[in-house]
């Protein structure tokens, strides 16, 4: 008989998936340690505090902005970061809670 999914497991599966693209997992990392690795010349917000600016990550990457937000969506969707509005400006930050909460049910269920 097959097991079926519960919703726990899908959101698991939602964030593998964003996972699963190469970049996607370069911008998590990056996110870890945002003050090392993006240029914060003229930023508005604390990184560490709110997390930074989809412009200076659009910077570091070199892809169009609009690729920039679809990866920073998707990563969003599957709990992995937070957005958070200054201004007209979207700031990223991970979630170390979500994040934890995964390697968690991982180390649980592999």
């Amino acid at each position: 008989m097959a097991e079926t999914v519960g919703s726990s497991d899908l959101d698991v599966v939602g964030a593998l998936r964003a996972l699963s693209n190469p970049m996607r997992l370069q911008l998590l990392s990056w996110l870890r340690e945002p003050e090392r690795h993006f240029s914060l010349e003229g930023a508005i917000a604390d990184p560490v505090e709110v997390g930074v600016c989809v412009s200076h990550i659009h910077a570091k990457v070199g892809l169009a902005q609009s690729t920039v937000s679809a990866y920073m969506a998707e990563l969003q969707r599957a709990g992995l970061v937070r957005a958070t509005r200054v201004g007209k400006w979207t700031h990223y930050k991970r979630d170390e809670q979500r994040i934890a909460e995964l390697v968690a049910v991982l180390g649980k269920t592999l």
